[in-house]
């Protein structure tokens, strides 16, 4: 039996009627895939809390960002707080130095 995997949040699916294409409401994919949905929540919860707390000025200028004291603080995994600072770098709020470090820009 294969596994099924969740689309992603705001992907259109494969329901196709002529040249349309239907996208299942999230509130139905969420009751279908709820595990799926409480990770991308989780990921939206520390980059919003992240993205705040940078442009309040709570974190300042070249901090640097240990993603394993900020996974604790927020009780989440690691991968979690990358996922984060992957979408603050695309906003242009944090750098992230291979070998380095992530950063406050």
């Amino acid at each position: 039996m294969r596994d099924i995997k969740a689309p992603e949040e705001g992907i259109l699916t494969g329901i196709e009627m002529g040249n349309k294409t239907s996208k299942i409401p999230d509130e139905v994919l969420k009751e279908i895939f709820p595990k799926k949905f409480k990770r991308s929540l989780t990921y939206e919860r520390v980059y919003t809390q992240l993205k705040q707390m940078i442009l309040a000025g709570k974190l300042k200028k070249r901090k640097r960002l240990l993603r394993e004291e900020i996974a604790q603080n927020f009780n989440v995994s690691e991968m979690v707080v990358s996922k984060a600072f992957s979408q603050l770098k695309k906003d242009g709020l944090v750098i992230i130095k291979g070998g380095v470090g992530s950063f406050v820009a």
